[in-house]
């Protein structure tokens, strides 16, 4: 019996999530209704919560045409309370959502429909829409993320596990957090024809000879700072690449001559970038957060064939054998210079085997085999 899905997720049309990746395969063969991200913690009055309010204020209830068009499936926003504290507040948000999807839902006409959320604050809406199952997909510790209100966050998605009928944890670590007759590890996929297929170089990527390391991603406070600065300050010879939005208040990246900021691009574009630099970087911190994620672009970046220099976290665990694994400035700098070293001798045989073992790593991990595995956990509900 193939179940239909209500998807609560973080809005749709920014970059690929894992519960994008995941629901757009599914949606090969049954309905979805995706709903756009309901928040994880109350705005205040800077102007990007003002812009973002405004935005979600003022859309109409189903997408334009435009954005229809990049999804597969109906899409929704929402006008609700984010991440409401207390009864009233709860009740009167939960009221708010079931009263908008309700007539939507019963328009769908959907088969036994799931309630899909990867937000915890969807607790509340559990047993309001008339779902056969409910599914918790944890992608994040929400007690550790940044930019969360983590206590009621947490109040929500203790709900949520009590409610739910399958719970699947993107990493070991967070798998342990959970009931075990509920959890199912699901690590994250990736996009392997769209990383590894050739494709040309961006215009905007440095081309002056010197080798090119490079990040893409929201430059955020799970980044070793610290370690980049001292990094790039010693390596004149690099140029250092950020693909990405900032979303600290300040610049937190000294601004030197080999520093190059390219902003926020659309994920197809990726490879572009990540093809032709000569090392991939992952320089997280150690904290809870970086302990329980398993980073989409760390498969990415595996799956180009480009060598890849990280700091040390759990989801590293699997592909060792081919990261330049560093949890020093000395080792990092080591490791840019033998990568450089083997660019500039164009030591072709071994390249290709490095290149050959990260693939040999990955390839079975498309987004397609982790939808298809999901798909049979779907049809035991």
């Amino acid at each position: 019996m193939k179940h239909d899905l209500i998807v609560f997720g973080e809005d749709w049309g920014g970059l690929p999530s894992s519960t994008q990746h995941l629901i757009k395969q599914l949606s090969l063969t049954r309905k979805v209704i995706w709903i756009n991200s309901i928040g994880l913690r109350q705005p205040n009055w800077s102007l990007h919560d003002i812009k973002r309010a405004w935005h979600k204020l003022t859309q109409k209830k189903i997408n334009t045409k435009e954005a229809l068009q990049s999804a597969p499936f109906q899409t929704i926003n929402l006008k609700t309370i984010p991440a409401p504290k207390g009864r009233f507040f709860r009740w009167v948000a939960k009221q708010l959502i079931v009263k908008q999807l309700k007539p939507i839902i019963k328009k769908a006409k959907l088969q036994h429909p799931i309630l899909w959320t990867s937000l915890p604050t969807v607790a509340d809406i559990c047993g309001s829409l008339e779902e056969a199952n409910v599914i918790y997909y944890c992608g994040d510790d929400f007690g550790a993320l940044a930019g969360v209100d983590h206590g009621v966050v947490l109040e929500h998605e203790k709900k949520l596990i009590q409610k739910s009928d399958l719970i699947l944890a993107a990493s070991p670590i967070l798998c342990e957090k959970f009931p075990q007759e509920k959890v199912k590890f699901l690590p994250h996929g990736v996009d392997f024809t769209l990383f590894n297929q050739p494709i040309f170089r961006a215009k905007d990527l440095p081309n002056d000879g010197r080798p090119i390391a490079g990040f893409y991603g929201s430059l955020s406070k799970w980044l070793d700072y610290d370690l980049l600065n001292q990094v790039i300050e010693t390596n004149p010879d690099w140029h250092f690449v950020f693909i990405g939005q900032n979303e600290l208040p300040y610049q937190p990246i000294l601004e030197r001559n080999n520093v190059h900021f390219l902003g926020p691009k659309p994920h197809h574009q990726l490879p572009r970038y990540s093809q032709h630099w000569q090392a991939s970087l992952l320089p997280f911190i150690d904290n809870d957060q970086i302990r329980s994620c398993n980073p989409l672009k760390l498969l990415e970046y595996l799956a180009t064939g480009t060598p890849i220099i990280s700091t040390d976290f759990p989801a590293l665990a699997p592909y060792k054998s081919v990261i330049h694994t560093v949890n020093s400035i000395n080792e990092f700098n080591t490791s840019l210079n033998t990568i450089q070293q083997h660019w500039l001798t164009l030591n072709k045989s071994e390249s290709t085997q490095q290149r050959q073992q990260q693939f040999n790593l990955i390839k079975s991990h498309t987004w397609q085999a982790k939808a298809k595995q999901l798909d049979a956990w779907l049809e035991e509900l």
